[in-house]
């Protein structure tokens, strides 16, 4: 019976395949990138940078390829809370990670609170330099850190050597423009919302230069554009018990 209901899966993920394969084929394009797929992401990283603030609550997928080859999935949610130019929420929970990421515009904090452990280190004064100094100085990468960037597009088409419109996809029950990059190491996928409010509802990175190819996935499960922050949304304060710590050297 086992035998047979895997037999069952496997003819149906076969037909599903194909159904997809002769998908794509049919929005097949030429090697280079669409200007379509261009114009797509740019309107929807143009508006994001537009915002004054907004929140965002995301669903993610990591990818680890064991020695043997096998790929264990890890998951996690995220809420990051922004209000241009200098202010930073991300709090973060999951199956590997439990953690508060806080930037006041003067400085970042880092808070893990079941060791109830922080450190603390002045940052630059603009949310983009922030994230330069995160990444460059810390290894710490923002939650979807690279859409926050008012220049998102020239990050995310560095490289860029290709690029395509898949078709419509629905994400979340929104209905979507599926985007499709390729740069000489990394594979990247994006859904963005259609209409007045192109706002990106997934995206999905493929490192091909790392054995059996791992993603990262992240899914936007809800947008607002008209948050309400208050003085206590930016600000980090150790409750009883928190120990200080020094960030690790890159």
């Amino acid at each position: 019976m086992r035998s047979a209901f895997r037999k069952q899966l496997l003819a149906r993920g076969c037909a599903i395949a194909a159904a997809a394969a002769i998908a794509l084929t049919a929005h097949a394009q030429p090697a280079g990138i669409d200007p379509e797929a261009q114009r797509l992401l740019k309107a929807s990283t143009d508006f994001l940078a537009s915002q004054k603030q907004f929140s965002a609550d995301t669903r993610n997928t990591l990818e680890i390829v064991l020695k043997s080859g096998q790929k264990i999935e890890f998951n996690h949610t995220a809420r990051q809370s922004v209000q241009r130019p200098n202010k930073l929420r991300a709090e973060r929970t999951g199956d590997l990670v439990e953690q508060l990421f806080v930037y006041d515009g003067k400085s970042l904090t880092l808070y893990n609170p079941q060791p109830k452990v922080f450190a603390q280190v002045p940052a630059p004064d603009t949310l983009e330099g922030m994230l330069d100094f995160a990444r460059t100085k810390l290894d710490i990468v923002a939650p979807a850190g690279d859409l926050l960037y008012k220049n998102a597009y020239e990050i995310l088409m560095d490289g860029v050597t290709e690029g395509v419109v898949v078709g419509k996809a629905v994400i979340e029950g929104v209905r979507c423009d599926h985007l499709a990059f390729r740069a000489p190491h990394v594979d990247l996928q994006v859904w963005i919302q259609e209409g007045a409010q192109p706002l990106v509802r997934r995206f999905v990175i493929t490192t091909r230069d790392q054995p059996n190819a791992p993603q990262f996935a992240v899914t936007i499960t809800k947008w607002n554009l008209k948050p309400s922050f208050d003085a206590r949304t930016f600000a980090f304060a150790p409750g009883p018990g928190a120990r200080q710590v020094d960030f690790l050297p890159r």
